[in-house]
């Protein structure tokens, strides 16, 4: 009878093991990650001022409507506000991709308007779907009314950034939609609505103020 030797069997034994090694190998291998954004020249002091006030707002939007999605998503109105939630964080992947290209500052206040905007989404949600709409008329009133601000003071500019403008223009009328959902949605019918709007668009004035500066 023919007998292996030591060695074929040490041969055999390995093999697989081999071959293993060389599936593991594959299957862990991972495609590389894209390339960061190209650096661009150094923003102007309002380009400065504008991305990173509009990014920290943009956080602020998307974590309002992630409380509003926590309390309201399973019901009749979490498909609207998931539309408009899936739209602010859009905005907010821009302004973040525009502030490493332009090499801006973020606020140093974001950490707090990030918590704060959850609980202004998750808190007015509580109260109903009326009130988070009213919350969701007052704060898009004011994000309108800031991005036609900058748009005046871009086209203004010396050298006005047609990128910059292209992009508020498109999230200025994304977020004058929202204001109009929420008005459809019955927002106006809302508890103590002229009071609830008012103190929400102070808020919102008070951190766009803030985040220009810090």
């Amino acid at each position: 009878m023919y007998r292996k030797t030591g060695i074929q069997l040490m041969r055999m034994s390995m093999a697989p093991t081999r071959r293993g090694q060389a599936n593991s190998t594959q299957q862990k291998q991972t495609p590389p990650p894209p390339p960061p954004p190209p650096l661009r020249p150094r923003a102007s002091a309002l380009t400065d001022e504008i991305i990173r006030v509009d990014h920290a707002g943009e956080l602020g939007a998307d974590r309002i409507y992630a409380g509003q999605m926590a309390i309201l998503g399973n019901g009749p109105m979490g498909k609207t506000i998931e539309h408009m939630w899936e739209q602010e964080k859009d905005h907010r992947k821009q302004f973040e991709q525009l502030i490493q290209q332009h090499r801006v500052r973020p606020t140093i206040m974001a950490p707090i308007w990030n918590v704060a905007a959850f609980a202004l989404g998750a808190g007015t949600a509580l109260l109903g779907e009326k009130a988070a709409m009213a919350c969701t008329v007052a704060v898009e009133t004011v994000i309108v009314e800031h991005y036609n601000d900058q748009l005046r003071q871009i086209m203004e500019s010396p050298n006005p950034d047609k990128e910059l403008l292209a992009t508020i223009t498109k999230f200025r009328d994304e977020e004058q939609e929202h204001h109009d959902t929420g008005i459809d949605c019955g927002a106006e019918q809302a508890p103590f609505y002229k009071a609830i709007t008012e103190v929400i668009k102070f808020g919102c004035k008070t951190a766009i103020a803030i985040s220009k500066k810090i």
